[in-house]
C-alpha cells in the first residue's frame, strides 16, 4: 500500500509539471526553463536529459539548449559520470536569499494580525529546525500574558501544536529519522501520559492527520493550550505551521474544533500568497 501511495503521490507531481491546460506562456523560453528548475527540484536526484524532455513533453533539442544555457549560469550542473542533470549552486543561492528576505514572516505577518484581531488570543508562526521548531513571528493579542514563544525561541517539536502539526505533514520515515530513540524525547512540565517515545508520538500524529489540525495541552507551559494547522507547498510539504496559544480555563475544549478551523483557514491563505494555490 505504501509503495502504491507513493507512486501516486510522484505521478500527481509529474501531471503538475506537465500539465498542459495552463494558459500558454508568452515567453516559453522562459516558461520551460522554469519548469525544468521544478522538475529537477522536486526529485531526490539528478536526472536525465531524456528524462526531462519526456516528463516535461518538450523536444530534446530544446531541452539540450536549455540546460546549457542553465549550466552555463550556475543554475544546474552536469554530472558527466551518470550523464545526468541536478540542481547548481545557483540555486543554492536563491534559496539562501529567499531565507535572507524573510518572505515567510512578511507574508505570514498581516495574516497572524487579522487572526489575533478576529479571536482575540495570540498566535505565532513556526518552521521546523532540526527537531525543533523555531518561531519566527509572534502576534500577541490584548491582555493577554506573554508566551515563551517569542521570535527566534526554539523549542521540541514533539511538545508543541506548531511542530505536531508540520510532523503530521510530513513522511512517517522522516518523523522516525527525526526521533530514532528514547533520547530524542524531552519534557517541560509534569503532564499525564507525556509522549516520551517514537510508538506514542506515531499514534498522536494519526490523529493530527485524522482531524486536520494539532493540539498542545500544558506540555510547553501549564496552564496554556494551543492549536495548530500546517503551512504546506503546492506538493503538499510543510514549510511551517500558523498556531494559537491561550489560556485553558478561558477556552474551553469544546471550542477547540472552532479555533481550529479559523487557524486552518489562515495557514491555506499563507499557502496561497507562498506558492500562488492551496498545497495539496
Amino acid at each position: 500500500m505504501t509503495g502504491r501511495c507513493g507512486a501516486w503521490t510522484e505521478r500527481r507531481r509529474e501531471i503538475k509539471l506537465t500539465d498542459t491546460s495552463r494558459t500558454p506562456s508568452k515567453v516559453p523560453a522562459a516558461d520551460n526553463t522554469l519548469r525544468i528548475l521544478k522538475l529537477l527540484s522536486s526529485k531526490r536526484g539528478p536526472l536525465a536529459a531524456s528524462t526531462i524532455a519526456t516528463t516535461l513533453d518538450l523536444p530534446r533539442s530544446s531541452v539540450y539548449h536549455l540546460l546549457g544555457v542553465m549550466e552555463a549560469s550556475g543554475f544546474v550542473m552536469h554530472l558527466h559520470e551518470e550523464q545526468r542533470y541536478g540542481l547548481g549552486i545557483a540555486a543554492f543561492e536563491l534559496s539562501s536569499a529567499y531565507s535572507r528576505q524573510e518572505p515567510l514572516s512578511r507574508l505570514g505577518r498581516p495574516l497572524l494580525e487579522a487572526l489575533v484581531d478576529r479571536i482575540g488570543e495570540s498566535a505565532h508562526l513556526a518552521v521546523l529546525h532540526g527537531r525543533d521548531v523555531l518561531y519566527i513571528v509572534e502576534e500577541r493579542a490584548k491582555h493577554r500574558p506573554s508566551l515563551v514563544t517569542d521570535v527566534g525561541v526554539r523549542l521540541p517539536s514533539h511538545l508543541t501544536a506548531s511542530g505536531r502539526a508540520i510532523l503530521a505533514a510530513l513522511p512517517k520515515s522522516q518523523v522516525r529519522a527525526l526521533y530514532p530513540n528514547a533520547a530524542a524525547f524531552s519534557s517541560r512540565t509534569e503532564v499525564p501520559d507525556p509522549i516520551g517515545k517514537y510508538s506514542t508520538l506515531s499514534a498522536h500524529l494519526d490523529q493530527v492527520r485524522q482531524r486536520g489540525y494539532s493540539t498542545e495541552n500544558g506540555e510547553v507551559t501549564e496552564g496554556f493550550g494551543s492549536v495548530a494547522a500546517a503551512v504546506t507547498d503546492h506538493l503538499g510539504w510543510p514549510v511551517a505551521a500558523v498556531a494559537v496559544t491561550f489560556l485553558e480555563a478561558k477556552v474551553p475544549a469544546s471550542e477547540w474544533p472552532a479555533l481550529a478551523r479559523r487557524v486552518t483557514k489562515v495557514a491555506g491563505e499563507l499557502s496561497v500568497r507562498i506558492y500562488g494555490r492551496p498545497g495539496s
